[in-house]
């Protein structure tokens, strides 16, 4: 029983890692919002989604191009600057991401 005590150790690289983590999440996410709020919508809309699109996983990047792909169509479509450069913006991180970062 001691043994698989001893197998299954924490994931974590040290200590209260996962809560560091959440703390430089949850700052990031608030300085992202306070950027994106100061700017011209298109602006915002923009580099949010560019800067966001970064963060994803090399296997979600296919989903993330579609979604971009959508947003992109509807915001024009229906005159959202915002929304339509935001999916912009997706569709760029995205092919970046696809193509540069190694799964």
């Amino acid at each position: 029983m001691a043994d698989k005590a001893k197998e299954k150790q924490s994931k974590e690289p040290f200590p209260g890692a996962y809560f560091v983590g959440l703390v430089i999440t949850l700052v990031l996410l608030i300085v992202v919002v306070a950027v994106g709020a100061g700017l011209p919508p298109a602006i915002s809309g923009f580099s949010v989604a560019l800067l966001l699109g970064l963060t994803v996983n090399p296997k979600y990047a296919l989903g993330f191009l579609s979604a971009g792909v959508l947003a992109t169509l509807l915001g024009f479509a229906g005159s959202e600057p915002q929304v339509a450069w935001g999916g912009l913006g997706l569709i760029l991180s995205s092919l970046v991401v696809w193509r540069f970062v190694k799964a």
